[in-house]
């Protein structure tokens, strides 16, 4: 029997990779332990919100921008799940970190900004392209940074606005006005729309992150009925009001920074 023959029918070692798996180091009871394999539910809902983003471009590429728009609002629903369900289900992983965090490079980075280029900033030129770019690499640079400060910052902030705050309200924006005939005053809005908002991620601005909100405890019974409020005012004009929401929370940062530094400076005179 030849050489190659043996190796063919010699049985797989325990340590060697099969080509395409993927292995990774586990802490189980303060022992490191690694498996092989990637957990099903969460990386669907993360291929699901990729999905999402990469659609959201197909459909700004041909014309389609309210589709575009809805597509990144649901990539971001989809993105908010991912990770809860992991947690519910105790399917956290490295992998499953890493590859959100790709997926969300494109649902809230590259998507938005292509989206409201190919709606209004193409006729700039070397312009539109730029403060597109800017918001782009913004996005980049801000969930970079965020998954160095893991655990090192307090839960109830984040520093920079979040990618996926940023990216509701471009697409906010597009949805709301993609109806409108091409005007300057909405290119000069788009562009100070885009562009703020890829500077405000990689700010160092405090944004309010709402994890400290107890969505287990009891509420008084009004509190549903606020909610039900909530959906119908939505209902009523998705697009606006989405658009509104997250200008507002945006905008939130800097005036609370503003408060922050007059209050000092009041103090300190």
């Amino acid at each position: 029997m030849s050489d190659a023959e043996k190796n063919a029918k010699a049985p797989e070692s325990e340590n060697e990779l099969r080509p395409g798996e993927v292995e990774e180091e586990e802490v189980v009871g303060g022992n490191r332990v690694r498996r092989r394999g990637i957990y099903l539910l969460p990386n669907l809902l993360t291929t699901a919100s990729l999905f999402s983003g990469f659609y959201a471009i197909v459909s700004a590429a041909n014309g389609m921008f309210a589709n575009a728009a809805i597509a990144i609002f649901v990539s971001m629903i989809l993105d908010g799940l991912d990770g809860r369900v992991a947690r519910m289900t105790n399917t956290q992983s490295k992998f499953g970190e890493e590859y959100d965090s790709l997926a969300d490079m494109v649902a809230f980075g590259v998507a938005p900004g292509l989206v409201a280029f190919f709606w209004s900033l193409n006729s700039l030129g070397q312009v539109g392209w730029a403060i597109t770019f800017i918001y782009v690499a913004g996005a980049a640079l801000r969930l970079a940074r965020f998954n160095t400060q893991i655990g090192s910052l307090d839960k109830k902030f984040f520093v920079g606005l979040p990618s996926p705050s940023a990216a509701a309200v471009v697409a906010g924006l597009v949805w709301c006005f993609h109806e409108y005939d091409p005007a300057s005053w909405l290119t000069a809005l788009t562009i100070v729309i885009v562009g703020s908002s890829g500077v405000l991620m990689v700010s160092n601005i405090l944004y309010n992150s709402f994890k400290d909100l107890d969505m287990r405890g009891r509420v008084p019974f009004a509190a549903i009925l606020l909610v039900v409020l909530a959906f119908v005012v939505i209902a009523l004009d998705p697009g606006t009001v989405l658009f509104t929401a997250f200008l507002v929370y945006a905008l939130s940062g800097p005036v609370r920074s503003l408060f922050r530094k007059s209050r000092k400076q009041a103090a300190g005179s």
